[in-house]
């Protein structure tokens, strides 16, 4: 009997993991670094490590571009924090500093911060510029999804 597994990149080491889909909800670990695959906390990532969760991951990776600069980015900071506890393990939430990675930012486009902006499979699905409250991001991320 085989079950359906997902690739699940680990947001502490970014190792790709193998996870039956029945087990997300089971807190796995990384069989690398061991860390747990979902801690309720948003991932900071650097472009590598952006295009790695991208490409690699079988859950949705909705991520936050933002600056520290930002005062709406920070004021929402918070929110996005709350976001993901509520929608992991089916949903990796993601931080990207725009000055931190500009050429990033430059490729995909971000004309404003903070955006928000849905991946799943590989490829953009959905984007929405302006701060928000933890109850408007998990409604936008799970309305992208249906």
């Amino acid at each position: 009997m085989s079950q359906a597994a997902l690739h699940i990149v680990c947001p502490h080491c970014h190792t790709t993991n193998r996870v039956a889909a029945e087990q997300l909800g089971a807190a796995p670990d990384c069989g690398k670094c061991h860390q747990p695959l979902f801690n309720g906390h948003p991932a900071a990532l650097d472009e590598a490590a952006f295009d790695k969760h991208i490409a690699r991951s079988q859950i949705p990776v909705l991520v936050d571009f933002w600056a520290p600069w930002c005062g709406p980015c920070r004021m929402m900071a918070p929110a996005f924090e709350q976001a993901a506890k509520e929608l992991e393990p089916r949903m990796r939430l993601a931080k990207v500093n725009t000055e931190e990675a500009q050429q990033l930012g430059s490729r995909l486009n971000i004309r404003s911060i903070p955006t928000l902006a849905l991946f799943v499979n590989g490829r953009e699905v959905a984007r929405q510029p302006g701060a928000m409250g933890a109850a408007d991001i998990v409604r936008w991320a799970r309305s992208q999804q249906a």
